[in-house]
């Protein structure tokens, strides 16, 4: 089913998650701090995904993913503490796909292990090699190509997730989506509890595409509804 590296200074912890994954089919390596971790994805021929706890000695999981990301798009997946919060919003900024909060349901770990894996097979399948158009709102475009992104000719740098996230919006330019069709589209699975992962993934995107995000130009918040492009006519 995939190969999934857990790493957690708390072995405990660490091997509790090992064994709901192994339970639900999964193989399982064990790394205990973010040096381990790294080596691990260097040495091992096969990691489909990456559970990192934030914090850490040395290495701590907020350096650990940043240095991945660097040279991969495997799904990261952060454990986190309640009192995490601004942890939480650096790592999605740097590149996490998701989080979860400890204490944690093994049932709703593994779920989120399901989506991210399933969301990175689709990307894999898409077809590649084919000539695709840009989508453009105004100064915003997209290339489906190579997922690069323009606004009033500056290259902007987005994650994985963020750029489905702004494709999707801009293919629909001037619908409004909620947090949880966002989810269920992007993520490929059933919303549960997932508004302020959305909105935090949306916030990136405004402070990369927007000049000033008090008075967006393109993604508008349509408080209590969602979230939009604005349509080039409106």
């Amino acid at each position: 089913m995939g190969n999934i590296l857990v790493c957690d200074d708390d072995k405990e912890i660490a091997r509790a998650i090992g064994i709901y994954l192994e339970e639900a089919g999964y193989q399982v390596v064990l790394a205990y701090n973010g040096e381990e971790a790294i080596d691990c994805l260097a040495n091992i021929k096969q990691i489909d995904l990456v559970i990192m706890d934030i914090m850490m000695p040395g290495l701590d999981g907020i350096e650990a993913t940043k240095r991945i990301r660097e040279e991969n798009n495997i799904p990261i997946i952060m454990l986190s503490a309640k009192s995490e919060d601004e942890d939480k919003i650096a790592g999605l900024r740097i590149g996490a796909d998701d989080y979860i909060t400890k204490p944690f349901n093994p049932e709703e770990l593994v779920a989120r292990v399901q989506s991210q894996l399933r969301r990175a097979a689709m990307m894999i399948q898409q077809p590649k090699g084919e000539k695709t158009p840009k989508l453009t709102v105004g100064g915003l475009s997209l290339s489906e190509k190579d997922n690069v992104v323009n606004v009033d000719g500056r290259q902007v740098h987005l994650t994985p997730l963020e750029f489905n996230i702004l494709k999707l919006l801009v293919q629909h330019a001037g619908q409004v989506f909620s947090s949880a069709e966002i989810y269920e589209k992007i993520w490929n699975d059933r919303p549960v509890d997932t508004g302020n992962l959305v909105a935090v993934h949306v916030r990136h995107i405004r402070e990369k595409i927007e000049i000033n995000t008090r008075e967006p130009r393109y993604l508008k918040v349509i408080w209590g509804v969602g979230y939009k492009i604005e349509a080039e006519n409106e």
